[in-house]
């Protein structure tokens, strides 16, 4: 799967702050340095099979998802045994997931992680795309199905043997193990992304939903990328203290499919610090902004270099939408389930497809959500 794509051109475009030591990066129109991207297309065709996408649409992509499973068990894995990524050549992204700066994985400390490295978050991706895939091979009667939940098993106890850490609040998930298997210390927002994939248990599940509630990482607009104890926090950093939309929006969504009012109110004060700093940008989020603490601040500081607008940032817009509507289909299994996040009615949310019906949803000031336009192939679940 595909990194980054843009216009071919005649020459590379170059990257500076993006290398191993910060130097400049030339990358290709087409390059493929990723260690999530096949993963999250595994995640992606199983939401979309369960949203209602016809099985004659479904079926010709299944051979390309047990390729991407089949590179998650030949090339994904590293050792120790997780997934893993090193830009071997030396003349590609240092840091080849979502933060893919050069210096976009630190420790605590300050000092650069060198590879290679496994993600906290890439794991997550990988146990969620395992059970995604093993399910699509069943229900179209292909085997090797156990396979991969064997191998999600597998995988979700050594996260919970290798990849916690401890501070003065208690225990969190490491960012990363170094190349060396070292834990890579620092407190970040890549945490938010294991939340609602299924690999952390319930009670890690709550660790991770207060330490995105504390003001450590949540300074009142959003997200930090990295929390303001770390030694390497700025908040103007591109990766290392600033706020990204898109990357707070995923972590509201997991908050929001993890049991317990601690977690739904956390889910509930990051949406309000979006829709705050969405106001001051005049509705047109900008790709990241300053992670500074909101007190005393009139509004959220701009990162000059910013793309506005972006558009991971203004897909935040629609996941926050569908986390506060809470529409979960499963048409597969003839269900619709409603876990609406209250507190932000009443909303009238219009044209949701699931299949081939249209679903409107009314979300009232106070009491249960309101469900239209739902066929009769589907049962509702509150």
């Amino acid at each position: 799967m595909f990194h980054e794509v843009r216009r071919a051109a005649d020459t590379y475009e170059t990257f500076p702050g993006r290398g191993h030591d910060g130097s400049i990066v030339p990358l290709p129109p087409i390059y493929y340095g990723t260690v999530d991207a096949t993963l999250l297309w595994v995640c992606l065709l199983h939401d979309a099979w369960r949203w209602g996408l016809p099985d004659d649409d479904v079926q010709p992509l299944l051979d390309p998802m047990e390729r991407c499973l089949g590179w998650l068990a030949d090339y994904g894995c590293g050792s120790p045994p997780f997934v893993t990524y090193v830009s071997s050549s030396g003349h590609g992204l240092a840091n080849q997931g979502w933060k893919d700066s050069g210096d976009g994985i630190q420790f605590r400390d300050g000092s650069i992680a060198t590879g290679p490295l496994a993600l906290c978050e890439a794991q997550a991706y990988a146990y969620e795309a395992a059970l995604a895939g093993a399910n699509l091979l069943e229900a179209f009667g292909r085997g090797g199905a156990d396979r991969w939940r064997e191998y999600a098993f597998e995988l979700a106890r050594r996260f919970r043997e290798r990849f916690w850490v401890d501070d003065d609040g208690g225990p969190y998930p490491a960012v990363a193990l170094d190349g060396r298997g070292k834990l890579v210390d620092s407190l970040t927002s890549n945490i938010g992304h294991l939340l609602g994939t299924g690999l952390l248990g319930p009670e890690e599940s709550s660790l991770v939903a207060r330490r995105l509630a504390d003001p450590d990482l949540s300074g009142g607009y959003g997200l930090r990328t990295l929390a303001a104890s770390s030694q390497g926090f700025n908040p103007l950093g591109y990766h290392n203290g600033s706020v990204w939309p898109h990357d707070t929006a995923i972590a509201i969504a997991g908050l929001a499919r993890t049991p317990g009012e601690e977690a739904k109110r956390a889910a509930r004060a990051l949406i309000e610090g979006l829709l705050v700093a969405a106001e001051h940008f005049e509705y047109r989020m900008p790709e990241l902004y300053g992670g500074h603490d909101r007190a005393g601040l009139s509004g959220p500081v701009p990162y000059p270099a910013a793309c506005r607008p972006q558009a991971w940032s203004a897909a935040s817009a629609v996941a926050v939408l569908a986390v506060l509507v809470g529409v979960r289909p499963d048409v597969p299994g003839g269900t619709v389930g409603v876990e609406a996040l209250e507190g932000f009615g009443p909303l009238l949310v219009d044209g949701l497809r699931v299949s081939d019906a249209t679903l409107a949803v009314r979300l009232p000031q106070s009491g249960p959500p309101e469900v239209r336009g739902v066929p009769a192939s589907l049962t509702v679940q509150f």
